[in-house]
């Protein structure tokens, strides 16, 4: 109930919202409703949020995924590899995070449509091989700072493309469960929300050239929806894009 309020007071009537009481409800409402996001814890009664995202992905394989999970629970989560979850949110959920990770959802989701309209397929990334094994990260500080300069060159490399944090444990050769932990404990924030804020400060220093076009910036920055990309501008930012590069030309006069 408390996140179904989170979420009315960010999206308001933009998403229709519908709460289940444990596992088997959710499967029941998604097959009826046929919802396109989820948000599923994974400690449920009857049948677990693993269990039950299972079947939901059998049901529906372009159903956006997201799981709603404690630290403690991580290694039970490894077995949601399967799934394709889009995020892990981590308790105690930063209004931020749980923000920029349904505007995440929302994009993928007006994107495919799109593609449909269009008659286009979508092409899914290639499975890789076998996992690196995954150090404990309490007993490996070192590690832990050289894995969070790794990510970081990554992002600075490819944020301008169609990245997901999926893709950035492929990178690492991790379960996406555990760059999800590995990524929290760098950074202090999940992967979605620190790749739209690095997007829009990249946006930010592109805006600064008063003839720079928005949409032209948008592309630049990997959004390749210019009204997405002003909805998270303007979250994160406070205004909008033309609003932010017609100040910054203001207040430099």
């Amino acid at each position: 109930m408390a996140l179904a309020k989170r979420l009315h007071k960010h999206f308001g009537d933009s998403l229709v919202i519908w709460q289940a009481a444990d596992g088997n409800e959710a499967v029941r409402l998604c097959f009826k409703e046929r919802c396109q996001i989820v948000i599923m814890d994974i400690s449920m009664p009857e049948l677990n949020g693993v269990e039950a995202a299972e079947q939901i992905r059998r049901l529906d394989e372009d159903c956006e995924i997201i799981f709603l999970t404690a630290y403690d629970e991580f290694s039970y989560a490894k077995r949601a590899i399967a799934i394709h979850a889009l995020d892990y949110l981590l308790k105690p959920c930063e209004e931020e995070e749980l923000t920029a990770v349904m505007e995440e959802a929302v994009g993928r989701i007006q994107k495919r449509e799109q593609f449909e309209k269009l008659h286009m397929e979508q092409e899914m990334p290639e499975e890789t091989g076998a996992e690196m094994p995954e150090p404990d990260l309490e007993e490996e500080p070192d590690r832990l700072g050289q894995a969070a300069e790794k990510i970081r060159r990554y992002i600075r490399k490819n944020y301008m493309k169609d990245i997901s944090m999926q893709d950035a444990a492929r990178m690492m050769n991790y379960s996406d469960a555990y760059f999800c932990k590995l990524f929290k404990q760098c950074f202090d924030q999940n992967f979605t929300a620190y790749l739209a804020r690095f997007r829009i400060n990249e946006a930010r220093r592109l805006l600064q050239d008063k003839n720079a076009s928005v949409r032209e910036v948008s592309m630049l920055v990997g959004y390749y929806d210019a009204n997405y990309f002003a909805k998270v501008f303007k979250r994160i930012a406070g205004m909008n894009p033309s609003e932010y590069r017609d100040s910054f030309h203001t207040d430099s006069v």
